[in-house]
């Protein structure tokens, strides 16, 4: 072997190297209720780019090279151009902490993460129908 390494040497390196980390098979499973993450300043700048940009190229279906074409447009930008898209940013990343708040309450009060849940009733809907069905019981 190179380097003077006998062969069970290099195999062991090897599974040190595989083994190290998350074990394989243990990936974590994304909620599928928890909010997303809101854009950056570029990115709400690059969907009314991405109209614009499609409506002078029609023929264009390249993805890079509306990107291309955005990044060097926010590059030539002043901040005073900027400033809508950063306004929008920051609007949207706030109602995202406000929802992310939300959501952590509810992961604090005992609510599973892979539970379903009635999001198209509100809580007073929810606890209206409960107690209905708490007072036909009693007859």
């Amino acid at each position: 072997m190179k380097g003077g390494e006998s062969k069970a040497e290099a195999t062991s390196t090897d599974s040190r190297l595989k083994t190290r980390g998350r074990k394989p098979g243990k990936k974590t499973k994304k909620d599928p209720n928890q909010p997303k993450r809101p854009p950056s300043a570029f990115f709400v700048f690059l969907e009314d780019f991405r109209k614009e940009f499609n409506l002078a190229n029609p023929n264009n279906k390249s993805v890079a090279t509306v990107g291309k074409a955005a990044g060097a447009k926010w590059k030539s930008m002043t901040e005073d151009d900027k400033a809508p898209y950063v306004a929008k940013a920051e609007s949207r990343k706030t109602e995202y902490l406000k929802t992310m708040q939300q959501y952590n309450m509810k992961l604090a009060s005992g609510t599973n993460r892979g539970e379903e849940d009635d999001s198209d009733k509100s809580k007073s809907e929810v606890d209206e129908a409960g107690s209905d069905e708490e007072e036909e019981g009693d007859d």
